[in-house]
């Protein structure tokens, strides 16, 4: 991290994801407005950046309604000047020219790049005897049992070429210690430019677990490999807190949010993800680290600034 900078850590938050369902949390943010009123909660509460996905308003279904992305975008932007990073994933079977569209549409300043195709799964967590608000919710998750989320070498290129065109700054995630790999070898076709932003994702069945090892590990091969780059860490469920604890702790930056977590504590559901953002970065203060405003969270990432997108 840039000098000046040493004692600030960019803190993220995902904020509904295309993983947990309705029916998992009445706090999951589903319409426009519940996405605008939890983005602010995280900007009030010291977050820098909101990572989007979008939703089916009436289903909660995730899809890529390119609407909806510019009414929370464009309000988001009305009220407040945080760093929008929008999902390049979308939902689970998203077809691959949709997922982009956003970057075309909005010119975000920030968009994920998911580094390399996985076994995506989510089918256990479906749980047994639950009460399923809409019909889609059990078979989405179930259904994960026969998917992988693609994430070609040539859907890579495409992404990077797009967001190049457009300002957008590629948020590699990285789920598993060969997508580092992956990078790398785009890094030397000249079709990644260093430095990097490159975002850590744990404990997703089909990547790597939630550990320090393996966090140890990812950053390890990261140096050896790229060298060049800014590193942020998110785990799924349980693992959240200690995670993005120890990704500080070692000088790294964090992402919570209900995206990637439904709980501020055991046995107690997050009311928005700014609760998220407040505990971790109470957690910071105690060691000393700061959270970086959004404008320092440009500066460190490498951004082009909230005048040049197009919402």
């Amino acid at each position: 991290m840039p000098g000046k900078y040493k004692n600030k850590a960019v803190i993220t938050a995902a904020v509904t994801g295309s993983i947990h369902t309705p029916s998992m949390s009445p706090h999951l943010p589903v319409t426009a407005e519940e996405l605008i009123d939890d983005i602010m909660s995280v900007h009030q509460a010291g977050g820098a950046v909101a990572h989007l996905h979008v939703r089916d308003e009436q289903t909660g279904l995730p899809n890529a309604d390119q609407e909806v992305y510019r009414k929370v975008a464009s309000e988001v932007k009305k009220r407040c000047d945080i760093v929008l990073c929008t999902t390049t994933g979308g939902r689970l079977g998203e077809p691959v020219e949709n997922r982009v569209k956003v970057v075309t549409s909005l010119e975000p300043e920030l968009a994920s790049l998911n580094a390399g195709s996985l076994n995506f799964a989510l089918f256990h967590i479906a749980g047994q005897g639950r009460d399923w608000k809409h019909d889609w919710e059990e078979k989405y998750l179930r259904d994960t049992e026969d998917f992988i989320f693609p994430n070609t070498f040539y859907t890579m290129r495409k992404f990077v070429q797009i967001m190049g065109q457009h300002g957008t700054k590629p948020e590699f995630e990285i789920y598993d210690v060969g997508m580092i790999n992956n990078l790398a070898q785009l890094i030397r076709d000249g079709h990644v430019e260093t430095p990097v932003y490159l975002q850590f994702v744990l404990g997703i069945l089909g990547g790597i677990p939630a550990t320090i090892e393996h966090l140890v590990h990812l950053l390890d091969t990261a140096h050896r490999q790229i060298d060049d780059f800014q590193w942020s860490v998110c785990a799924a469920g349980r693992f959240q807190f200690p995670m993005t604890t120890h990704a500080l702790l070692m000088g790294g930056n964090a992402r919570v949010g209900l995206e990637d977590n439904l709980y501020l504590e055991r046995g107690v559901l997050a009311k928005n993800s700014g609760e998220q953002v407040a505990k971790l970065i109470r957690i910071a203060k105690e060691f000393g680290i700061e959270p970086a405003t959004p404008d320092e969270a440009r500066e460190i990432l490498g951004l082009k600034g909230l005048d040049k997108v197009n919402y």
